[in-house]
């Protein structure tokens, strides 16, 4: 019974940013960025990679 009452609780002071329209987007643009920083560093570790395999003569 305490956390549907917890749950409850968190529903009804956060409804609006439910049905708001703009409140969305600024969750997505994070997430766009966050995504957009992965991609960079996952790219930087596939050269360093490549690099580190020439170097070690594989």
């Amino acid at each position: 019974m305490n956390q549907i009452y917890a749950w409850k609780k968190q529903l009804q002071d956060q409804a609006v940013r439910a049905f708001d329209a703009g409140a969305g987007r600024d969750g997505e643009a994070a997430h766009e960025l966050e995504v957009e920083k992965l991609h960079a560093k996952i790219g930087q570790l596939t050269v360093e990679r490549d690099f580190l395999a020439r170097r070690s003569g594989r």
